[in-house]
């Protein structure tokens, strides 16, 4: 009702309009920046794919974008067993369930620059080295509510009567785990896990308070190098990263329509 209501107010469409306008325009100037031949990031002359080339025989780049895709494989890994567990965990009622479950998501309602600065802090008090493995562990944590939320989701649908009939058929908790739970959970904790993945791969304010030296990932290095002017290389890396976020996130979308075409089956 409400958004019928809000249908009926004046220039509502206009006003949706400039919007995803001002929010997807710059990006897709962006993506045809990369395409040109000129060094002047603002200045068309002709269509070339010359700057892909180019990232892809860079030294820095190709170390900056190893380092990603380490931090990103462990720290979904991690952070996806650690969210699995944490939904099983917290799928019965017990004393302190909502308290524990804020605990979870907090990191989806704090400030990413307040959950830095004290990741880092803390690093600082155990005199810990920065370096590629805070930038992991830190990612790790990070990264566990947004595998959480759709492995809980899934958890939360799953149909009980099938887990009954296992322990009716003598299935101990760890066949039933097996054989039926997680089968039935795979598409929430695949979901969950391209979720935290791309998190971990857009990643930037943590990573940069957290990282010491030779563990510059891509958001990164992309900062640093800006600082020196937007080039084309810059825009090629940007739209890589734009294109594989946008294919893992659909990706994540179509395992959570196929969770819900399989329940209502």
């Amino acid at each position: 009702m409400i958004a019928s209501s809000l249908k009926k107010l004046p220039f509502t469409r206009e006003i949706s309009l400039a919007m995803l306008a001002y929010m997807y325009l710059p990006v897709l100037v962006l993506v045809a920046y990369s395409f040109n031949a000129n060094r002047t990031a603002t200045v068309w002359t002709e269509f070339s794919v010359a700057w892909y080339g180019r990232i892809l025989t860079n030294a820095s780049i190709q170390a900056a974008a190893v380092n990603t895709l380490i931090v990103g494989t462990i720290a979904t890994l991690c952070a996806t067993l650690i969210a699995l567990l944490a939904a099983l965990a917290t799928s019965r009622a017990f004393r302190g369930l909502k308290l524990v479950e804020a605990g979870i998501s907090l990191p989806l309602l704090l400030p990413e620059i307040v959950i830095a600065v004290a990741t880092l802090l803390l690093f600082m008090a155990l005199q810990v080295e920065l370096g590629l493995v805070t930038v992991t562990v830190a990612h790790i944590g990070f990264c566990i509510p947004f595998a959480y939320l759709p492995i809980r989701a899934r958890l939360n649908n799953m149909d009980q009567h099938l887990l009954e009939a296992a322990q009716d058929l003598y299935a101990d908790r760890y066949r039933t785990f097996r054989r039926v739970t997680l089968p039935l959970l795979w598409p929430g904790v695949l979901s969950g896990a391209v979720l935290a993945f791309v998190v971990s791969l857009d990643n930037f304010i943590m990573t940069f308070f957290v990282s010491g030296p030779g563990a510059t990932t891509l958001p990164v290095y992309i900062f640093s190098a800006i600082r020196a002017g937007v080039t084309p290389e810059i825009n090629a890396i940007s739209t890589l990263m734009l294109v594989l976020s946008v294919v893992l996130v659909v990706v994540s979308y179509r395992l959570g329509q196929s969770g819900k075409m399989a329940r209502q089956r």
